[in-house]
């Protein structure tokens, strides 16, 4: 792969990092849209998407244990069966064309997700069964690999399941068991592939974006901005893949 193109990668991974950790999320579906644009192997994509994941969300978890806002007890139903379907969701052997259809149509979700959110937030919604939330978002984040957060977080807080910062503190967990477990699916099942160079640099930009997004606010940017921004670039994205996988 080109040096230009290493560094376009690195300073995009490095931004999504940044933005997203702020939010307590990973930015796996960003990861996986850039990585779309380029010629990689799907499994290549997948892990890549999957240990970026992982990196940054390990700080946010620590962090956020450490001020108080998890709640294991009531994390734990809905991580106790989104983990082994995460696992199942890694360990399905797809083809490259399947694997690229079923990632446009979960980034065009991602997107409607983000877009809407915070503009249904406060309507009630009835509680929805925690294990079925987790398992369904565990099981599809597990196939198409990232860690879920951008479909659990929308649903968590429609359902005014707790406050806002432990709707954060949750994310960021079930972001990580499940990255975990989508990921060691895919190695079990030899469903990986990586280029060792490539994801180094990766994973340093998104360890060092990381960082600061978990501990600083961005105040210059509005956070509902740069979420729609992100959603209409995902959206776009999105449709070029699918498109491309039809013509």
């Amino acid at each position: 792969m080109p040096i230009e193109t290493i560094i376009l990668l690195v300073a995009l991974f490095f931004i999504i990092a940044l933005f997203y950790a702020s939010a307590g999320l990973g930015g796996g579906s960003s990861y996986l849209a850039v990585l779309a644009l380029f010629p990689l192997e799907f499994t290549s994509i997948r892990a890549i998407a999957l240990l970026c994941n992982i990196t940054v969300v390990t700080s946010s978890v620590y962090l956020f244990y450490k001020s108080g806002f998890l709640k294991f007890r009531k994390v734990l139903s809905l991580i106790i069966l989104s983990i082994p379907m995460a696992y199942l969701g890694g360990s399905i052997a797809i083809t490259q064309n399947i694997f690229f259809i079923l990632l446009s149509v979960t980034l065009i979700l991602a997107a409607i997700s983000m877009i809407a959110s915070k503009d249904i937030s406060q309507n009630k919604l009835p509680r929805y069964s925690n294990g079925i939330i987790g398992g369904t978002i565990g099981f599809l984040s597990g196939m198409v690999g990232i860690g879920g957060g951008i479909f659990l977080s929308p649903v968590l807080h429609l359902s005014k399941w707790d406050k806002p910062r432990v709707i954060a503190a949750t994310t960021a967990l079930f972001i990580l068991v499940n990255s975990m477990a989508g990921l060691t699916g895919q190695v079990i099942n030899n469903e990986i592939s990586i280029q060792s160079g490539l994801l180094i640099y990766l994973i340093l930009a998104v360890f060092l974006g990381g960082q600061i997004g978990s501990r600083l606010t961005i105040k210059r940017f509005n956070p509902l901005t740069i979420k729609k921004i992100t959603a209409f670039l995902i959206f776009i994205v999105a449709l070029r893949i699918l498109y491309k996988q039809f013509i």
